[in-house]
């Protein structure tokens, strides 16, 4: 039968043979192995990660010039302990006067350049026993200066036996010379100097030859955060300090921190709030309010450095850095190989944003492998990619901290907008790339930063997106457009969107509509999904819409779709009953791991490699009804038997291979022999037995 569809088109009259298609809408490429980078890239990066940014600033301030307070250094006198290699660098200051310490900021190399000085300049070692008494400390302040950043001593200003803590400028990349002065200055003057270096190529240049540098090597974190806790509580009761490190180990406070291991300037902070916590100053959900800003103060203070120097090439390693920490933020816990490409890549765009005249190169050997993950917060470990038949053993590489990576592409995404442009150009292209390791990571940071500014998003990353030539790319922006309307403010536009690009006369963009809606997110639920596809039905052959179709009934909600198949079944408008066939049809030719979804399905997980109606008959044993049903119809209307017959010899000597599948399709079969209690007709059964036939 046929009728009028609902938007004034007439079914196509006559009987016509449906196809299967072959494939997915992107011909192979950028589907299989595409269901674990999702899933992945999903539990990476997460909206309820990013907070808004606060106008105002973050702990991470500059701490005051001048004199070190008695109160601080005897707080250092209670709660330092030495880090590796201590004593070595307190001879070497002894002898040399000067010494350079080596390593990222927030690690400890201020207190231990507090303590080297004051050992030497009080004459006392800070490291054993309890140091001198209260009186004594007091008598002994001032003997230690900290300078700005920058700062140069003069004559006038370097007394006899003080100790200077200095920290080197982060614009000069070659500091030999000016530390050879400044040693020269200060042991003229029998002064001793401890400078701080951040990881980078000034440290690489001096570690290099080992003049005047040492690499610092920070304490334990555990250790530093009870040490603070102690001191903090010293002089309450002792279930106080039990308690607040109880909290420490709190599941739901390590989950807000989002850090697999605090730098001691963060446990120090942390102690701080446990204290508070403690002490009834502050409740559970402050101290995770707390604990949840850690991440991004670490990105904030990470970008807020980037910038200097402004020009190139003194510039570029500062930009490797940060598009290093912002391709990790994208690939996190993916193949190392990726992410340094995709680094690059970002490198190059920064690069020529900043100086469109410079072209950058490319450093073939570094300095000191490893430090630039360092400088990241990252390590390397072992890692699997999956390839869709296969999964290969990868180098991988991930931040230490899971809130790491939403709160560096949230921050460099809000907080600078000049590196917006750089940043919408490298997604884009990482989005036509044909490896689902790469596009679909791409296409999911797109979605995140969408959510976060839809009205920019959508000129720089969606559009150019939906109307590019690549099907890759309007499959990623389908993926992003889909991620972005999770968050419920942008949901509304997403779906306007996609019902104009449905209306509209621009094929690519009916297709990204098509692809989008096979998500189930962008129209508000499946049902609504299924509906807005059963629309577009009219308007392709049924490669694209059934492919979205089948995504959904691989999706969160087999069964509404389902109900949807089957009621089209019987509608009297013929695009809908085609769609319904070559739905069913392809769900017992398509492998599961092929339709992969931006929800989780656990259930499915363990038949990933079975085609999916198969795997939804193991998985949910209360779907067989229907998918009876539909096959039953499928092999009986003339339209469709050649095309289910073919289908389902397929699906049946696959299943021949592997016991497992052999034993559920063994119980789903005398199914298609009935029709509920009554025996199937003769016709019906006439073609099940001329499929057994053929096998």
């Amino acid at each position: 039968m046929s009728g009028p569809d609902d938007i004034g088109i007439p079914a196509e009259p006559g009987p016509r043979r449906l196809d299967i298609p072959r494939g997915g809408p992107l011909d192979g490429a950028g589907e299989a192995g595409g269901a674990r980078t999702a899933r992945e890239a999903r539990a990476h990066l997460r909206l309820a990660d990013c907070p808004p940014r606060p106008p105002g600033g973050d702990e991470h301030r500059p701490l005051p010039e001048g004199p070190v307070a008695r109160e601080e250094l005897a707080h250092l006198r209670r709660v330092y302990r030495p880090v590796p290699g201590y004593a070595a660098m307190r001879e070497r200051l002894r002898h040399t006067h000067l010494l350079a310490l080596c390593g990222e900021p927030g690690t400890g190399r201020a207190w231990t350049g507090l303590a080297l000085l004051a050992d030497l300049t009080e004459g006392d070692d800070l490291t054993e026993g309890d140091g001198p008494t209260e009186g004594e400390t007091e008598a002994a302040g001032g003997d230690v200066i900290r300078l700005g950043p920058g700062a140069a001593p003069t004559a006038q200003r370097t007394e006899r036996g003080h100790g200077y803590l200095l920290e080197l400028p982060a614009d000069d990349t070659d500091p030999g010379p000016l530390l050879d002065r400044l040693r020269a200055h200060f042991a003229e003057r029998e002064a001793f100097a401890v400078v701080l270096v951040a990881d980078g190529p000034a440290a690489d240049r001096l570690l290099s030859v080992r003049r005047h540098a040492v690499p610092y090597e920070p304490p334990a974190a555990a250790e530093v955060l009870d040490h603070q806790l102690a001191d903090l509580l010293a002089d309450k009761p002792a279930e106080l300090l039990d308690l607040a490190r109880a909290t420490a180990a709190r599941p739901d406070v390590a989950d807000a921190l989002g850090l697999d291991e605090p730098r001691p300037g963060e446990a120090a902070r942390l102690a701080r709030h446990l204290a508070a916590h403690a002490e009834g100053r502050l409740s559970d959900e402050g101290l995770r309010e707390r604990c949840r800003a850690f991440a991004p103060d670490q990105a904030r203070a990470w970008f807020d450095g980037a910038g200097r120097p402004g020009t190139l090439p003194a510039a570029l390693p500062a930009l490797r850095t940060a598009a290093l920490r912002i391709a990790l933020a994208v690939f996190n816990g993916s193949a190392h190989s990726l992410t340094a490409e995709a680094a690059e890549l970002l490198t190059w765009e920064l690069a020529v944003t900043l100086d469109p005249q410079y072209a950058p190169g490319r450093q073939l050997f570094a300095a000191r492998p490893g430090a630039g993950l360092a400088a990241a917060r990252a390590v390397c470990g072992d890692g699997v990619e999956d390839l869709g038949d296969a999964s290969v053993p990868v180098r991988a590489v991930r931040f230490q901290g899971r809130r790491l990576a939403s709160a560096v592409l949230c921050e460099a995404w809000d907080g600078h907008h000049n590196v917006r442009g750089p940043m919408a150009r490298w997604l884009r292209a990482l989005c036509d790339d044909p490896r689902p390791q790469v596009w679909v990571r791409a296409a999911v940071a797109a979605g995140v930063l969408c959510a976060r500014d839809y009205l920019y998003g959508f000129v720089e990353l969606l559009l150019p997106l939906a109307r590019a030539d690549s099907p890759v790319q309007r499959m990623a922006a389908a993926t992003a457009l889909a991620e972005a309307a999770r968050d419920e403010g942008v949901r509304p536009a997403v779906d306007g969107l996609l019902r104009g690009w449905a209306l509209g006369d621009d094929e690519r963009e009916r297709e990204t509509a098509v692809l989008a809606h096979g998500y189930g997110l962008a129209a508000g639920s499946v049902r609504a999904s299924l509906e807005e596809l059963a629309r577009l039905a009219y308007e392709d052959d049924g490669r694209i819409t059934s492919y979205s179709v089948l995504r959904l009934l691989a999706g969160t909600e087999p069964e509404a779709v389902l109900a949807g198949l089957t009621h089209w079944l019987h509608d009297t408008r013929r695009p809908r009953r085609d769609l319904a066939l070559l739905t069913v049809l392809r769900a017992v030719t398509t492998r599961t791991s092929h339709l992969w979804g931006l929800g989780e399905v656990p259930e499915l997980e363990p038949y990933a490699a079975w085609p999916l109606a198969t795997a939804l008959l193991a998985a949910r044993p209360g779907s067989a009804p229907q998918l009876a049903e539909l096959l039953r119809a499928a092999l009986t209307w003339a339209r469709s038997a050649a095309a289910a017959e073919d289908a389902l010899v397929g699906w049946i000597r696959r299943a021949a291979r592997d016991d497992r599948q052999l034993a559920v399709l063994y119980g789903f079969l005398p199914r298609l022999a009935h029709d509920g209690d009554e025996p199937l007709d003769v016709r019906a059964a006439t073609r099940i037995r001329e499929v057994l036939e053929a096998l």
